[in-house]
C-alpha cells in the first residue's frame, strides 16, 4: 500500500472527470500533478499542487480549478475535508478511518514499503575501489557505508542491483607496495631496514613479510628487484585484498564483483574500447592548451593522444595515451567502464572520494559516448570525515602508520552505530564522527534514539504476549496516534524519492523522525494512562493498541535493514 500514490491516483481521476465534463480542456498533461505532505501538518495530511501547476495551460484561473477539484474530491469516502489554500493550493485532511486502514495494511505485509519503482533494471554501483596498498582508512568507511546503503535502497526500490569493487592494482603504487612488503621481508630474516619516503612505513605489513617469508624462505634475499618484483606484487596485492575483504565484512559490506584492473593490460581489452571510440571519431592526435594557472614558461606543448571529451560536456579534451606510448590513467578506466556497458547494465554508480571531483565529467563523458548515450552514469562524491571525541580532535592508535583505519572506528563504536552515524550526512557535505555522542544513550544520538523506538515497541508486544494478547484492528483516536500513523504513510512515498534521488541519508532522517513521534506518544502515555498501549486490564483495548508499536517496528526494521544496520528488541 502506498496511501500517497493512492490518493495521488484520485486527483488525477478527479481531473480526468474535469475533462470529460468540460471543466478542464483536453489534452493536458498531468505529470507533473503531485500529492504530498504539507509544509504544516495543521493544514492537513495532504496537499497537491494540481491547480497550480495546470492553470496556465488550462487557461483558468488556479482557485477555480482548485474549488472545482475540491468537490470532486470531497465524494470520496477517505476523503473528509478538503479546502483550498492561498493561491490555489489544495489540503486534504483524511477520514480517521484511513489511518487505521494504514496500520492494518503495514501489520499485513511486513515488506511494507518494497517498490516496483526500478521495474527491474539493471544497475552497477561500485564503492570503495581503494587502492590494495594498505587497510581501509575512516575516508573509505564512509565511501563504503554510502555505496553499500544505495545499493540496498535501489534493491529495496526494484532494481536489479550489482555491488563492484574496482581493484587499483595495475599502477605504480602496487610497485611500492611490492618494495615496501620486501622491506618487511628482509627484516622477518633479521636485517634492519630504513623505509625511504615513498614506501608504506605501516606495521601492518609486518605480517606480510613474515608471510612471505614462509612462502619463499630466502630465496629473495640479496636479489635484485627483476628477480622478485613480479611474484611479490602478487603475493603484497592478494595480501592486501583478504586484509579489504576482512574490513569490509567487520563493517556488513558485502561485494558481488572484484574486477582487477591489472586484468585490462595486456588483454586487448583497453585497445577495444579506445577503438570504440577511435570507430566513432573521437580518438586524435591533438596539443592540449596549458593549464590554468602555468605560464607559458612552465609549459611545454607536446602532441599527445586525445579522447574528444568536449564532444559530452567535458571541459578538455583528455589524454589516453602519453607521449612515450604508455597509457594515461584515464586510459584503463574507460576500458573498465567499456566493460560495464557490454556487461548490460542500465545504470551505471560510482562512489568516489572528494578528492576524486576532477574526475566526473571527463568519466561520465566517456560513458556517454561508449553507450551511445544510453547509459547513465551518476558519479557520487563522499565527502571528509572528522573524528571528535566530547567535541576534541581524536587521534587513535594508528596501525596504519598514517591514517585511522576502519577498523579502529568499528572497534570503537560497533558497525551499525559506525553505519548509521555515516549516514546522518548528505554524502557530499562534511562529516563530524565524535565517539563519544556516538555511544551517547540520548536523543541527540540518532542511532540509539531510532534503536530505542524499535526496543520500546517490543517491550509493548512482549508485555501484550504475556497477557495473551496479539496485534488486532487499530484504534487511533488521539492525534499522537494519529501523527505516527501519518509519518508510516510517507514510508513508501520516501523510498521512492530517496532511491530516485541516490540517496540514501533520507532512509536514517525518516526513521529519526518515526521515532520521535513515537517517543512522542510514549511520553504522552506517561501522563495519560489512556493512551498507553498495554491497557492491562482491558485485552480487547490493549490488542487494538498495540497494533500501532508493531507497525511502527515493521517500519523501522525495514528502514535499518536498508541502512545495513541490525535492529534491536532490547536496549542493553
Amino acid at each position: 500500500m502506498n496511501l500517497f500514490a493512492d490518493i495521488q491516483t484520485l486527483v488525477i481521476t478527479s481531473l480526468d472527470a474535469m475533462v470529460a465534463e468540460g471543466a478542464l480542456p483536453e489534452g493536458l498533461d498531468f505529470a507533473n500533478v503531485a500529492v504530498e505532505p504539507p509544509r504544516d501538518p495543521a493544514h492537513g495530511d495532504m496537499a497537491t499542487n494540481a491547480a497550480m501547476v495546470l492553470a496556465k495551460p488550462a487557461g483558468a484561473k488556479p482557485r477555480d480549478i482548485a474549488e472545482a477539484l475540491a468537490t470532486h474530491l470531497a465524494g470520496d469516502p477517505r476523503v473528509a475535508r478538503a479546502e483550498v489554500a492561498g493561491p490555489g493550493f489544495l489540503n486534504l485532511r483524511l477520514d480517521a478511518s484511513v489511518w487505521g486502514g494504514l496500520v492494518e495494511a503495514v501489520l499485513a505485509d511486513e515488506g511494507y514499503g518494497r517498490s516496483t519503482m526500478g521495474q527491474g533494471a539493471r544497475v552497477n554501483v561500485e564503492y570503495v575501489s581503494a587502492n590494495p596498498t594498505g587497510p581501509l582508512h575512516v575516508g573509505h568507511t564512509r565511501g563504503a557505508v554510502f555505496g553499500d546503503a544505495l545499493a540496498s535502497l535501489l534493491d529495496y526500490a526494484g532494481h536489479d542491483v550489482t555491488r563492484e569493487y574496482y581493484i587499483n592494482d595495475g599502477g605504480a603504487q602496487v610497485d611500492v607496495l611490492a618494495r615496501s612488503v620486501y622491506l618487511r621481508y628482509l627484516e622477518a630474516h633479521g636485517q634492519e631496514v630504513a623505509f625511504e619516503d615513498g614506501t608504506y612505513p605501516g606495521d601492518y605489513l609486518i605480517e606480510v613479510g613474515e608471510a612471505l617469508k614462509s612462502e619463499v624462505g630466502d630465496a629473495f634475499v640479496g636479489k635484485g628487484e627483476e628477480v622478485w618484483l613480479d611474484a611479490v606484487r602478487s603475493f603484497a596485492t592478494e595480501a592486501m585484498m583478504g586484509l579489504i575483504r576482512e574490513d569490509l565484512a567487520a563493517l556488513g559490506v558485502e561485494i558481488d564483483v572484484f574486477f582487477s584492473e591489472k586484468s585490462l593490460y595486456g588483454t586487448g581489452r583497453i585497445e577495444a574500447a579506445i577503438e570504440d571510440l577511435r570507430g566513432k571519431n573521437l580518438i586524435y592526435k591533438g596539443t592540449l592548451e596549458p593549464p590554468k594557472g602555468k605560464l607559458p614558461e612552465d609549459w611545454e606543448p607536446r602532441e599527445q593522444t586525445l579522447f574528444k571529451s568536449t564532444d559530452y560536456g567535458d571541459d578538455v579534451d583528455r589524454p589516453i595515451m602519453k607521449s612515450d606510448g604508455s597509457w594515461t590513467y584515464f586510459a584503463p578506466d574507460i576500458a573498465y567502464h567499456y566493460d560495464k556497458v557490454s556487461r548490460g547494465f542500465d545504470q551505471l554508480i560510482d562512489v568516489f572520494g572528494a578528492d576524486h571531483g576532477g574526475y566526473v565529467k571527463r568519466m561520465k563523458a566517456a560513458v556517454a559516448a561508449l553507450s551511445a548515450n544510453t547509459v547513465p552514469l551518476d558519479v557520487k562524491l563522499t565527502q571528509l570525515v572528522k573524528l571528535y571525541k566530547n567535541g576534541e580532535p581524536f587521534k587513535m592508535s594508528k596501525r596504519a602508520g598514517t591514517f585511522v583505519t576502519l577498523r579502529d572506528v568499528v572497534d570503537e563504536v560497533g558497525a551499525g552505530v559506525t553505519r548509521f552515524i555515516m549516514l546522518t550526512r548528505k554524502n557530499d557535505a562534511p562529516l563530524d564522527f565524535d565517539f563519544a555522542k556516538a555511544l551517547e544513550q540520548s536523543k541527540d544520538n540518532p542511532v540509539f534514539y531510532v534503536q530505542y523506538a524499535n526496543a520500546r515497541a517490543h517491550s509493548v508486544l512482549r508485555k501484550a504476549a504475556d497477557m495473551g494478547v496479539t496485534p488486532g484492528v487499530p484504534a487511533l483516536t488521539d492525534p499522537g496516534e494519529l501523527a505516527v500513523a501519518q509519518k508510516l504513510a510517507e514510508w513508501p512515498r520516501l523510498v521512492e524519492i530517496a532511491a530516485r534521488t541516490h540517496e540514501p541519508h533520507r532512509i536514517a532522517f525518516y526513521l529519526y523522525d518515526l521515532a520521535s513521534e513515537f517517543h512522542a506518544l510514549w511520553n504522552k502515555g506517561n501522563d495519560q494512562p489512556e493512551l498507553r498501549f498495554v491497557q492491562e486490564s482491558d485485552s480487547p483495548a490493549t490488542s487494538g493498541k498495540i497494533a500501532l508499536p508493531k507497525a511502527v517496528s515493521i517500519v523501522i526494521s525495514s528502514g535499518l535493514g536498508i541502512l545495513g544496520v541490525t535492529p534491536l528488541e532490547e536496549m542493553r
